[in-house]
């Protein structure tokens, strides 16, 4: 009986107040109604959102480590560490040129740009100003410095920075050296597995603020940008949003649907998640919750520890769709001609230009700049038509990058075979997992 009435107790729904998702929505609209009526009330709560994303941002190089370094050290087979890790990578590319792909067709088709007649030269000085310090960001990331940049100058160097290409470098040499040291590897390995134990928990204290968080963020957005932003460029966001949102529902639906499980139901699945984005605008903010809710899906651990941080430098669905819908927004905008040939090289550039792109601040713009760079004859002045609307798109941003990435991880545990479909099923059905034989 004593039994009984636990499992009955712990079974009973929270009061709807105390559901984060709600608390975060309550939030979000009370810092928009604060940023539109009181202005600089609203961006004086800046300090609240910039406070939850540090939170959060400090936990998630120490739980990339411990997750990536106890994932490969637990392999017994290093072999499936590089299989599972180029299964993620072509899944990857893929995914990441059908978003480009996209992203032009749409504009090539709609023309959102067509009509504006942009003259760069006539545009506000301080805008012009602030375009050419992310050109000049975007002109110092080389490929070369890209890739030397992976490798940190110090070891805990990776951690300081907070910079996810380094933290992955360094934990995958760590895990392949501690798969190698035997028995000192496997107690290497459970110090590691219990120091996770102690990040996740940590971030679950930290996540109960995140209506605090979300609140701050929206109310300095609006404070600052004001609605009034939208409105010269609100076609261009709103046919970016569409354009995600056909992405997500057709194209990872697809996916989704070849995988064994419902696109709608994973977002439903995810709603928490989804919302801390919306508030913060930056994906990062739930990597780790993401982590445990894929691994509570059925996907293993040692996929999710390798196929999700990965993706966050290298599965950037929604930047890759706002990087060619931006660009022939600026071409069609400046009455700049563009050829095939021109096109194909905006795909082909911005492939790599978008890599690792998560960790990058102002990541859209120096982008955006990079990729622009091979098409001289648009003016990157340009750009700074974008600035007063780019808050507002690097939501949607983030919001695709984050489900395109946990789509890719049930892929990639399915390809392996490591993924559970009784758990798959009983999470996204909200139903208990079917007892034993």
């Amino acid at each position: 009986m004593v039994g009984t009435r636990v499992s009955i107790e712990q079974t009973k729904p929270s009061p709807w107040y105390k559901v984060l998702y709600i608390q975060v929505i309550i939030a979000i609209v009370v810092g928009v109604l604060l940023g539109h009526y009181y202005p600089e009330t609203g961006e004086a709560m800046k300090p609240l959102g910039d406070g939850f994303i540090r939170l959060i941002k400090m936990m998630i190089a120490p739980v990339i480590f411990c997750t990536i370094v106890h994932g490969i050290a637990s392999v017994s087979d290093l072999s499936k560490v590089g299989r599972v890790g180029l299964k993620a990578l072509l899944y990857f590319e893929v995914a990441s040129t059908l978003a480009l792909v996209i992203g032009l067709v749409v504009a090539r088709t709609l023309e959102p740009g067509a009509g504006f007649n942009i003259n760069p030269a006539e545009m506000a000085a301080s805008a012009l100003n602030e375009t050419a310090r992310y050109a000049q960001a975007a002109h110092d990331d080389s490929i070369i410095a890209h890739l030397l940049a992976v490798i940190p100058n110090a070891f805990l160097g990776a951690f300081v920075q907070g910079d996810l290409l380094q933290v992955l470098f360094v934990s995958i040499l760590s895990g392949v050296a501690a798969a190698n040291l035997g028995e000192a590897g496997q107690k290497i390995t459970h110090a590691i597995d219990t120091a996770g134990q102690l990040f996740f928990r940590i971030i679950g204290i930290v996540v109960k603020v995140a209506p605090i968080g979300a609140f701050g963020a929206m109310a300095f957005t609006i404070g600052k940008y004001g609605l009034e932003s939208l409105k010269n460029l609100g076609f261009l966001v709103a046919l970016f949003y569409l354009t995600s949102f056909l992405f997500v529902t057709v194209v990872l639906g697809l996916v989704a649907r070849l995988s064994g499980f419902s696109i709608f139901k994973f977002i439903a699945y995810i709603k928490d998640e989804l919302l801390i984005v919306v508030g913060t605008s930056s994906s990062e903010t739930v990597l780790p919750q993401m982590m445990r809710k894929m691994e509570k899906l059925g996907a293993s651990k040692s996929v999710v520890g390798l196929v999700i941080p990965t993706g966050y430098s290298f599965n950037l669905d929604g930047t890759n769709i706002y990087m060619t819908l931006s660009i022939l927004f600026l071409a069609q905008a400046t009455n700049t001609p563009l050829t095939l040939g021109h096109e194909l090289m905006i795909i082909g550039v911005a492939m790599l230009t978008s890599k690792g792109a998560s960790g990058v601040t102002g990541a859209g713009f120096v982008t955006l700049a990079a990729t622009l760079a091979v098409i001289p004859d648009i003016p990157i002045q340009a750009l700074a038509v974008l600035l007063g609307i780019d808050k507002f798109m690097s939501e949607c941003r983030a919001l695709t990058n984050l489900v395109g990435n946990g789509v890719a991880t049930i892929v990639v545990s399915r390809w392996e075979g490591e993924l559970d479909r009784d758990k798959l099923n009983a999470e996204l059905n909200g139903q208990p997992l079917p007892a034993p034989a």
